[in-house]
This record gives structure tokens, sequence and C-alpha cells, in this order.
């Protein structure tokens, strides 16, 4: 025996131990003992022994099943930090900014600030950054943003704040025009910023842009080449503990993004009246998605990683391999359809933990209206995001829940949600008498009248029906009290998502949304940059016509399926058996 190798140690053999041992065995193992009922002792045959071998406890069969695929939540702690400052950033605006598109000699530019401190270590290196995504400014070269960031947490080390300027281009990538960086220690001491002007570092933006721009500074002394950046910063003051993440506060911003041609692969339609006001109803394929960010910090507990349910999903987080590459970009860029900042986009300001908050998410949920079912993420930061579910999204575009993620590899929860309005808003909703719309006729609203704006009429069903990330039940009132101190009065009722209740509820909706969906008017919303060709392209689309790209994305799915349709009289073959049988049975039948 080696020196590494060691004998297990021998029981003890207590001769009082042993007796209880023995008489403990005799009760509890009856059916294995060697003596019969009348007390003879058996002498069990080769057969037996053979056939007590060859079976296997339950047990052992549920140790040998496939283990879980890794991923879902996650209880990794939040790594301790001594200490944390808030402070309120200011993007105010830009001047001579190059020109991106030369069609309207002008830009679309949004500012992408990334902020990171030195002094926080993360749970996972995977964990997203704090990002903050300004509205894009249409056709302009002198942008004035005048957006409001503020942000706890931030350790006393100081932070470094990156700002990345745009050009946004809905149809192909999005112009880098420049990047400006703020470093900032010792928070303790630090005076801040006060508009502050940064030049703009034009080494990461567009070649094709800035070569304009320096040709035209040859030939003017007018022209200048650096553009600049006003910045603001101001330290508020210390946060409240625990100490160890940064996360958003303040003034809470909102966002809602409209696409026509999205509206038409979901099948989303709006209906309102005519140009003339006269007349029956236009019809307008529309799509919302909306962005409603909540005030943190979000509940440590609520913290998720993507589920390797299948081997390629890990690669289509991480952008790893041909596959995994393609399918990463694909999503992002569907997000940054989805998620567009076009002429049509909305966006304000609310108050944190207010009732002014709570009815502007109602309204962007439309309320009780058109029995409508949601789909969302909220990101590690609180950002939530929404849009209507449906077949035909979820088909379209991927994954739901990882478009919505931008492809985040941890998040704070997921699922989907619905509105009801309440009868008695004094009353729980579980009371028995309860009732609510829209699965009974309830007055003073929806269908007949336009929905009442109070927020305690309301409640908001909010489940964890996710197979992207598998939310897990027992953190569903983490997640209530999170909703509930952002959304005052609103009525919050959690379900898991295999409630037999939650079904119903679900199925309920459904119909609704089959009977009212098209009585109702949402929102007049058009897109210049949509032509009658592109939504006759995307009829072909629906009428099961596939796009290059969607043809790429089966063959990577299921290359068998994708070659039998490239065999002569393979494709359709299915439909026309069917046809086939059916006539077969009317000429029997006649």
């Amino acid at each position: 025996m080696s020196t590494n190798e060691q004998q297990a140690p021998s029981p003890r053999t207590d001769p009082q131990d042993h007796g209880s041992q023995q008489s403990r065995g005799s009760i509890g193992d009856a059916g294995n003992s060697d003596v019969d009922r009348n007390g003879k002792k058996s002498i069990p045959t080769k057969a037996a022994a053979a056939k007590d071998k060859l079976k296997i406890p339950k047990e052992k069969a549920k140790e040998k099943q496939k283990p879980a695929p890794a991923g879902g939540w996650s209880d990794t702690p939040i790594p301790h930090a001594q200490d944390g400052y808030t402070v309120k950033f200011t993007f105010h605006g830009a001047t001579n900014l190059v020109v991106a598109d030369f069609g309207s000699r002008s830009s679309d530019p949004y500012i992408k600030a990334r902020l990171t401190a030195p002094g926080i270590t993360k749970r996972h290196k995977e964990d997203p950054d704090m990002i903050l995504r300004t509205e894009t400014v249409h056709k302009s070269t002198t942008p004035e943003w005048n957006a409001q960031w503020i942000v706890a947490g931030i350790p006393s080390s100081g932070f470094s704040l990156k700002c990345r300027l745009y050009d946004e281009d809905p149809s192909d990538h999005d112009d880098r025009l420049g990047n400006v960086t703020v470093h900032a220690s010792n928070l303790a001491s630090w005076q801040g910023l006060k508009e502050e002007e940064f030049h703009i570092k034009k080494r990461m933006g567009s070649k094709r842009a800035y070569a304009v721009r320096g040709c035209l500074a040859m030939l003017s002394s007018s022209v200048k080449m650096d553009g600049k950046l006003y910045l603001s910063a101001e330290v508020l003051g210390k946060s409240d503990p625990p100490h160890g993440r940064m996360y958003t506060l303040g003034q809470l911003r909102w966002f809602k993004h409209y696409s026509p041609m999205i509206g038409r692969i979901a099948g989303t339609k709006n209906f309102e009246s005519g140009p003339d006001g006269q007349g029956g109803k236009v019809e307008r394929y529309d799509f919302q998605a909306n962005q409603f960010q909540l005030e943190g910090p979000v509940p440590a507990k609520l913290y998720h990683r993507f589920v390797e349910f299948k081997p390629f999903v890990k690669g289509m987080f991480s952008g790893l391999g041909l596959r995994g590459r393609v399918l990463n970009k694909a999503l992002h860029h569907q997000y940054a359809r989805v998620y567009n900042f076009s002429s049509t986009t909305k966006t304000g300001i609310v108050q944190p933990r207010s009732e002014e908050a709570t009815l502007k998410f109602i309204d962007m949920a439309h309320y009780d209206e058109g029995g409508r079912i949601f789909t969302y993420v909220i990101t590690v930061d609180g950002l939530f995001r929404f849009t209507e579910t449906g077949k035909e999204f979820g088909i379209d575009l991927l994954s739901k829940h990882t478009m919505h993620s931008d492809v985040n590899i941890y998040i704070a929860c997921s699922g989907e949600f619905f509105i009801r309005r309440l009868a008695k808003p004094e009353a729980s909703p579980t009371a028995p008498d309860q009732e609510t719309h829209p699965a009974q006729n309830i007055p003073h609203g929806p269908p007949d009248d336009p929905p009442p704006k109070v927020a305690k009429d309301y409640e908001l069903i909010i489940d964890n029906d996710s197979g992207t990330y598998r939310p897990k039940g027992d953190l569903l009132p983490e997640l209530s009290t999170f909703l509930g101190r952002n959304l005052p009065g609103l009525h919050i009722v959690t379900k898991e998502c295999t409630d037999e209740e939650l079904g119903r509820w679900k199925d309920e909706q459904r119909k609704t949304k089959k009977k009212q969906g098209r009585d109702l008017v949402v929102v007049q919303n058009s897109d210049d940059e949509v032509s009658s060709d592109d939504e006759s392209a995307l009829d072909h689309r629906i009428q099961g016509h596939q796009s290059k790209s969607s043809k790429a994305f089966t063959a990577l799915e299921d290359p068998l399926s994708m070659a039998k349709n490239m065999i002569p009289g393979e494709k359709g073959r299915k439909e026309r058996e069917a046809r086939e049988t059916e006539d077969d049975v009317a000429a029997e039948a006649a």
C-alpha cells in the first residue's frame, strides 16, 4: 500500500452500541431479515441472492439521472466594499461633431456611457457594467441631451467614465464618432466637474467621416477637426450601506420605442381614425418596446445566469465559435432594431417611488386594454424592458428573453406579466368576491370607457416564465417587494410559471385579446424609413417565405431539414400528402 493510500478506519464495536444497532435493524429492515415469521432461520437461495443484486434502489436511479443544465439562480454573494458615494453625472451636449450621414449632411448622435470602478469586485467577470444610453438627437452635429444619471455605491477610490459617441444607423452598424474618458480618484475630497469641456478623441472614430472632415479643414481654416463634449459630475454624499456594488438612483427615465416593420412581423396592429377624421378606421402595423428604469438596488438574491439547455447556447451568449458568433451578432442586431431610437421614440422622466411612476408604467402596458401579455427582463441594475408577447415574435427573433437582455449573461429576473383592473380596489385581489377585467365586464373602463387613472385600481400579475434564465420561484417574493417599492399603489401578485390558476388567467387574457383586440386605439405612429417595398417583402416573409438570413439561421439550427427542403419535390411534401388524404376522404364520403 502506498503512503498516499490509507485504509478506512474500522467501525467502533461497542457491545452496547452493537445491541442497539441490532435491534434497530430487526425493526426497520424486517423485509431483509434472514428470520421468517415462525422464528426459524431461512437460508436464501442463489437465485434470490442474484435477484437482490439486480435490484437498484430508486434513490440510486435518481442519482444516475442526467444532471440539470448549468445556469439559473446563482447564490454568489456580493463582495464587500469599505464605503460608497453617490455621484450625479450630467451629459449636457456636444459641438462640432463630424458628419456621418452624407445624404443629410449631418449625424444622429447619442452617447453610450460606461461606468467602472477599480474598487468594486464583480460577483462574476461576466457581470454587465453600469451603462447609460442617451436618446438619439436626429440630424444634428451640435446635440443637446442634458441627460442626468445618479449612481450610488461608487467607492471612494474613484471611478472611470468612458463616453462613446455614435451616429445611429438602423439599416447598418452605428458609426463611432469618437470617445471621451473621465477618471476620478479620492471622492471624499474630489471637487467634481461643472460643464467641463472635453476634446473628443477621434482615434476610434469613423475613418470615412474624419477623412472628409480633414479635407474640408485643409480647404477652409474655419473648419475644426476636434469635436467637444460637455459634462458635469457632482458628489452628492455617502451612499447607504451595504456597499459593494453600484446602482441607479434619482430621477428615472423611460422610453417607448416604436417599429411598424417589427409590428408586421409580430402581427400587432393599431387602429386609428382616417386622415380626415371621418369614415372607417385606418389599420396600421406597429410594435412597441418599452424601457423603464427602476430605482436600485435590486435585491441581491435576484441574480440569474442563462441556462445551457442546448449545446449552442453557451456559444450564443459568449460569441464563441462560428455558430455562436452568428447568433450573438444576430441577437444584438435584433435588440437594436426592437429598441431603436427613431424619430418616433418617446421618452420622459418620473420621480422614483411615486404614483406618477406607477401610472406611467401602467400606461406603457396599456392599462387593462386588449388582454395583453408581456415578456419582460429586469437587468441587474433594475432596467425593466418589456414588449407584448406573441408566437410570431418569439419565432422570428430567435429568443425573446435573450434579445430583451441584449444577450447579457446575468440578469435579475425574467418572465411574463399582464395588467388587470379590480372591481373593488380597496379589497384584496385574492378576495372571494373580487372581480377583475378583462375576465369580467367591469363598468367605468375598457372596453367601453377610457381606463381610470388611479394606481390602486389595477393589479400586476407577474411570473418567472423564462426558459432562457429559469428564475427561481422561491425568490418571487423578493421580486414582489422590489416592484412594490418602485410602483406604489399597484397591487403586485407573483405566480410560479407552473401555477394552474396562472394558466387559467393567461387563457382569459388570450380570449380577450381575440375578442377586443381589433377595437383598440393605441398610438398613431409612422416611420418614414419603411416603404411599400419593405411591407411587401414582410408580407412575403409572413406567408412562409424566408429571407437569406432566416435560411442561414435555419441551416444552423436544423441542417437536416434545410437539406430536405433543397431536394426537388421534398419541399411541401407533407402539405401535398395532407391535401391528397383530404381529397380521398371527401371522395369516399361522396
